[in-house]
């Protein structure tokens, strides 16, 4: 699941969703001629996809994440309300081959109110604010895992992964309670004050 699993949707059913969306999006209204819409099955939530809601041609652009059936829509807020929503309603289905895909998915869509986790798998994972030198690419580098299932119990599963907050790079267990309940365990700061974008300010 992610950047690489996404179709983009022709004309006639863009036309057709934003007729649905526009009225729950709360006074942004999507042109259809100038609005991409990019899409994915999601494997956790049966019969729904991830929809990607961009329009370019509007200053600010305008862009929207919706979790949509045929006959319902979930417009993903950036909190975990709308996710745990989801996991009761659909309801979640996980299992360990798609248990990564969740996470990737819950942490791309859910933000603290301090900041973002983002799962760090490769170098290019990192909005670095200028490029590195090589020594800080192959430093932070080496200190970098894929994202890894570990354990797996009646309740629960376990990853590991290494991920990024502010300018901060750790090293944490992630547990996933079988309804979809998520937390962080086990943090290891593995280095601090990398040369990173401020999200909040964009620089």
């Amino acid at each position: 699941m992610y950047q690489d699993a996404f179709k983009k949707l022709e004309l006639d059913e863009i036309a057709t969703l934003l007729d649905r969306f526009n009225p729950a999006f709360q006074g942004a209204e999507f042109d259809p001629l100038e609005t991409t819409i990019l899409a994915q099955d999601i494997p956790f939530y049966k019969g729904y996809r991830l929809l990607d809601i961009a329009d370019y041609a509007q200053n600010p652009p305008l862009r929207r994440f919706v979790v949509a059936s045929k006959k319902d829509e979930i417009i993903l807020n950036f909190t975990n309300v709308p996710i745990y929503g989801l996991n009761n309603d659909v309801p979640i289905t996980l299992n360990k081959d798609n248990v990564s895909d969740y996470v990737r998915f819950f942490f791309n869509y859910v933000r603290g109110r301090h900041g973002r986790f983002i799962i760090t798998e490769g170098i290019d994972d990192i909005q670095w604010r200028e490029d590195p030198a090589p020594s800080i690419r192959k430093a932070v580098g080496s200190k970098l895992e894929l994202l890894e299932l570990q354990d797996e119990n009646d309740d629960q599963y376990s990853l590991s992964a290494t991920m990024m907050f502010k300018d901060s790079l750790f090293k944490a267990k992630i547990n996933v309670s079988k309804d979809g309940l998520v937390s962080l365990s086990d943090e290891v700061l593995l280095e601090e004050n990398i040369p990173v974008l401020d999200e909040m300010l964009g620089h």
